[in-house]
């Protein structure tokens, strides 16, 4: 990568962008970051993206290289992520670095399996398909547990092998840093050791002091609490597929790709927790205001 050019950075204020900024910045590899609105709060320079609208496009031109992660809300990625892909390749970008999700180079069910299929077709990329992030206990699943201290979600008594976000931003700030060395590969990315969601509350519970429990949801009741919590319908359902999945083993297996390429062991569920565990203090949840 030349001294003047950069890696532009989509979903920059999210928790895997985020991070992918920090890695690269480690590593003296200049990053922009790509979000919806360019005043919102990064690290760096922003510049303003919306998928719908192709004339956001432009924000491309100077990149060389590129992370692409599609936003929850967006199901429809033919219309959106694979002309954005296609108007990047036009202006410049050599190198794209996907984030899509274990499993999907064969579920054609969901919207990660398209991109994929069209990154292949081409020159320059590598894909990253993590299992589940360590992080969604502090995101998708903190209001639950805050709320009503359990973990609900229809995995049943599968077991997951949680990865670390921090871990899959160094691997693709890796992948930035030697775009050769990884370029046509698709690494399948997991945490050192699978655990079910019972032993994930076990942990959690020793970790805050307080029970935690988890509550296996079925799969009616999971789309409904999701759209209750202002999910929309196809949101919810490729969610809930993906958990669903869980049951059937889809997420348990270890996986030593991140550990060869970090060269050290992933970390683990117990050691994200006990970084994190303000997140699930309700003494730090604000209390709303009474009208």
């Amino acid at each position: 990568m030349s001294p003047t050019s950069f890696v532009l950075v989509t979903g920059a204020t999210g928790n895997v962008g985020r991070e992918v900024v920090r890695a690269l910045r480690a590593r003296g590899i200049p990053a922009k970051s790509a979000v919806r609105d360019a005043r919102d709060r990064v690290v760096g320079e922003a510049v303003a993206l919306d998928y719908r609208d192709p004339r956001s496009f432009a924000c491309t031109e100077g990149a060389r290289a590129l992370f692409l992660l599609r936003p929850p809300a967006i199901a429809d990625v033919e219309s959106t992520l694979i002309p954005f892909i296609d108007e990047a390749r036009r202006r410049g970008v050599r190198h794209i670095v996907f984030l899509s999700v274990a499993g999907a180079d064969t579920n054609r069910f969901i919207p990660h399996h398209a991109v994929e299929r069209h990154l292949v077709g081409t020159a320059g990329y590598t894909i990253l398909r993590p299992g589940f992030f360590a992080q969604n206990f502090g995101d998708a699943y903190r209001r639950d547990i805050l709320e009503d201290s359990r973990v609900y979600v229809p995995a049943g008594g599968g077991r997951v092998a949680f990865v670390d976000v921090r871990d899959v931003a160094e691997v693709a700030a890796a992948a930035f840093a030697a775009p050769d060395e990884h370029d046509g590969r698709a690494y399948t990315l997991t945490g050192g050791e699978a655990v079910d969601f019972t032993t994930a509350a076990e942990l959690l519970t020793e970790t805050l002091g307080r029970p935690i429990r988890y509550e296996a949801a079925s799969i009616p009741g999971y789309l409904l609490h999701l759209h209750r919590r202002a999910l929309p319908w196809q949101q919810a359902a490729v969610q809930t597929v993906l958990h669903v999945g869980l049951r059937f083993g889809q997420a348990e297996r270890v996986d030593r790709t991140t550990e060869r390429l970090l060269g050290r062991a992933p970390g683990t569920l117990a050691e994200y927790f006990a970084a994190h565990r303000d997140l699930w203090s309700i003494a730090s949840t604000p209390t709303p205001p009474r009208t």
